[in-house]
């Protein structure tokens, strides 16, 4: 069996998605995924429909009204007649505009709806996916997906449902009258319903490949500014002297973005112009057809009657254009709703258990059997057949030397991976058996890469303990050795720590972190390498406050420097993702082994 070079993915092990993937297309299960979001809001999409068709019905009455003040009521004389009609034409409008009032807001709270529950869900499934899903992901792309195409989604979410029912429901009842008026015109007017129907299909595909690529190219811009403003970035484009390069890159990427942009805005432009053109001449149409009838006795048609019929043609070709641009909508957000169905598709590598053990009071005994494990994507193995086991309260460190599998058996240990043979127990039960709120509240984690909050110290630390008191803030700080430096600090607790800690020094954030990991109060530790980047001075603060959370709990220490673990009870020595001995500081020394000569050449170990 071959072994990894390393502790953790390398980029030969990243794919990014947005960099290989095809742009995705709509599957035939999306129209459905698609309708079941909508579900919980039946009896709401209920009304909707209702007000929708009544506002369409009640609309429909101005036309016939229209043509009996010009056929009857006028030429007759009849001024009551005409003022009931007026008056009957004027409340069809403040009912039509009262009705879609209600219907948009009860139609805004669905959507609303719809999307509070999609941008949930991608967050609730990404939380779920294991460490390796981001160590292969970029930031930016994460961000693109909540951000960029579910806000790209939103007005399709919001409006398009309404927008088939009204303008569908539209359309039908003004098809039915402008029939009942005159069945020889409608014919006329719906000659060139075919050609529309196949011009919008055009359009909407070509918008629909114009989306796709447009939100990867957003998916970049998001990637490249995360990467590049971040305090971490840009410290190394500054020192680097790369400010002009990546100005370039961004600036090339924004004019891909806004040329994109264009095309979409464009495409189809002339193909609907002459739809437009089309419905505008086809009253003229109408006119002329009607022309040979008006002043004929037979079939003649009626001056109100032709009025009536070419407000309805107008009330026909308005909505059906709807339809229709509701139909390029549609296409191009199916593109984004695939993007987002592949977030929601990814599987979930850790996934928490169906009956999960409870575990209140742990013991501490965290057990490695035949542990077998290689990075996703990876093609070769990084543990190999791994046999630990750390009893409740005994301090073990793994040494070795870079690419010997010590991070990976850390994380293991903690369940950021799953193994692909063997087993990871704590106290006899294996971790896959325990939900992750009790797997956090048993091992705590402290790691060579401190993470803080861009939040007060206090918010930091109560990270780990929400409900935690001031007292016992300070309390943690205190033996973290932290306190002193915390409490003479302008805003004391109440300081903003920056940007990933920056206003903080690398020893600091360390103890800050120590701190957190307190107030958790774990009862078994795996320190990943915690002191391994800070100073010699340094360090001995923070491995005093290390020993001190040490103390009465089970230890796992993933070590740097071999001065570290001289009083470890045990010390694993691992070479190429297997152990290759085990035993005190003195044992391994007179033995003259690996670990004798990992120490006479000070090895530099990560």
């Amino acid at each position: 069996m071959t072994t990894a070079t390393r502790d953790t993915p390398t980029k030969a092990h990243i794919n990014h998605a947005s960099d290989d993937r095809p742009a995705p297309s709509a599957q035939p299960g999306d129209i459905r995924r698609i309708f079941r979001l909508f579900g919980e809001h039946k009896g709401r999409l209920a009304l909707v429909g209702l007000l929708i068709v009544a506002s369409s019905l009640i609309s429909l009455a101005s036309p016939f009204l229209l043509r009996n003040i010009l056929d009857v009521t006028l030429p007759g004389r009849d001024t009551r007649g005409t003022v009931v009609l007026a008056i009957g034409m004027i409340v069809v409008a403040v009912s039509t505009t009262v009705l879609s009032v209600v219907q948009s807001r009860q139609s805004t709270l669905v959507g609303q709806g719809v999307m509070h529950r999609l941008r949930t869900a991608v967050y609730t499934h990404l939380q779920k996916l294991s460490l390796g899903f981001y160590t292969r992901t970029r930031t930016g792309e994460v961000q693109s997906r909540i951000a960029n195409d579910i806000g790209g989604m939103q007005a399709a979410v919001t409006n398009t449902a309404t927008t088939i029912v009204s303008s569908g429901t539209t359309v039908v009842a003004t098809f039915v009258a402008m029939f009942a008026l005159n069945w020889k015109l409608t014919l006329v007017s719906l000659v060139l319903v075919p050609l529309f129907v196949w011009i919008s299909r055009r359009v909407g595909g070509m918008r629909r490949r114009i989306a796709t690529n447009r939100q990867e190219r957003m998916a970049d811009m998001s990637s490249m500014v995360a990467e590049s403003l971040s305090v971490s970035g840009i410290l190394l484009t500054k020192t680097m002297g790369r400010t002009e390069e990546l100005t370039r890159r961004f600036s090339t990427a924004s004019e891909e973005l806004a040329d994109l942009e264009v095309r979409s805005a464009m495409t189809g432009r002339w193909r609907q112009s002459s739809i437009g053109i089309i419905i505008a001449i086809l009253p003229a149409a109408i006119y002329l057809a009607a022309a040979f009838t008006v002043s004929g006795t037979t079939g003649a048609v009626s001056i109100g009657t032709l009025v009536a019929f070419t407000t309805l043609q107008g009330q026909l070709f308005r909505p059906m254009m709807q339809l229709l641009s509701t139909g390029v909508d549609v296409q191009t957000s199916l593109a984004m709703f695939r993007r987002v169905f592949d977030y929601l598709d990814l599987p979930v590598d850790v996934a928490e258990p169906d009956r999960p053990t409870r575990m209140a009071n742990p013991k501490g005994a965290l057990s490695f059997e035949h542990i077998t494990f290689t990075y996703p994507g990876a093609a070769t193995t990084t543990l190999d057949d791994v046999d630990l086991r750390i009893e409740p309260g005994q301090h073990v460190a793994v040494v070795g030397a870079t690419g010997s599998g010590k991070t990976s058996l850390g994380y293991l240990g903690a369940r950021l991976y799953e193994p692909d043979q063997g087993t990871v127990t704590l106290d006899g039960v294996p971790l896959g058996e325990l939900t992750q709120v009790d797997l956090a509240g048993a091992i705590g984690i402290v790691s060579q890469e401190t993470y803080l909050l861009h939040a007060t110290i206090a918010e930091n630390l109560r990270f780990a303990k929400p409900d935690a008191s001031q007292p016992e803030l300070e309390a943690a700080a205190r033996a973290a050795q932290i306190h002193d430096l915390i409490a003479g600090l302008p805003e004391g607790y109440e300081t903003v720590v920056g940007e990933r800690g920056y206003r903080f020094s690398g020893g600091e954030k360390q103890r800050l972190a120590i701190a957190r990991i307190i107030l958790r109060n774990p009862q078994v530790l795996i320190l990943d390498e915690a002191t391994s980047a800070l100073d010699t001075r340094t360090e001995a603060k923070v491995t005093d406050a290390i020993a001190r959370l040490s103390r009465h709990r089970t230890t796992l220490t993933i070590a740097h420097r071999l001065s570290t673990v001289r009083d470890a009870d045990v010390i694993v020595v691992m070479d190429h993702g297997r152990i290759v001995e085990r035993g005190r500081h003195d044992e391994l020394l007179a033995r003259d082994g690996a670990y004798a000569s990992l120490l006479a050449r000070d090895a530099v170990l990560v």
